[in-house]
């Protein structure tokens, strides 16, 4: 399959087509886990992660949205940036505090093989982040792309 175009170059694809990569030993493959918002209520499942093979990390959960949510099956997919959400290992669950099931319906949604620059900010100015600076190189270098954080926060009960 085809790399996944974007702002900085072909550098996002789909973990599921890189067959020699996969999810670092010790961390789980939340690929098929629960997304539920601040409000505690379920409004997806990670259907893929969304890997930088150049910098070797995940930068992006792929997000299916719940039928429940009544939207257009081309406007299901949401993506969400790997540092805004939080594990809960014991029930399958990530969490994403800075959403809910209700602002989830206004969140940009996912045209699969386009991530452009503009939807990349479109989708931090979705979730009230900061945009990096215009001479930032590294646009990824932002806490909310930071993976280690992700695979290392647990939902404090």
């Amino acid at each position: 399959m085809d790399p996944i175009p974007s702002g900085q170059g072909l550098h996002l694809r789909r973990l599921h087509d890189l067959t020699e990569f996969e999810v670092a030993d010790g961390s789980p493959d939340v690929r098929g886990w629960s997304v539920r918002g601040a409000d505690g209520r379920q409004f997806g499942q990670v259907h893929e992660l969304i890997v930088d093979v150049d910098a070797l990390k995940v930068r992006y959960l792929d997000v299916e949205l719940d039928n429940s949510l009544r939207i257009n099956e081309r406007d299901r997919h949401i993506l969400l940036p790997i540092g805004v959400a939080a594990l809960d290992e014991d029930g399958d669950n990530v969490f994403v505090p800075s959403l809910t099931s209700q602002a989830v319906l206004n969140y940009p949604p996912y045209a699969e093989i386009q991530i452009t620059r503009e939807y990349e900010e479109a989708m931090l100015r979705a979730l009230n982040l900061p945009l990096p600076a215009a001479t930032a190189s590294d646009f990824y270098g932002q806490p909310s792309y930071d993976d280690h954080a992700f695979y290392q926060r647990r939902r404090l009960s």
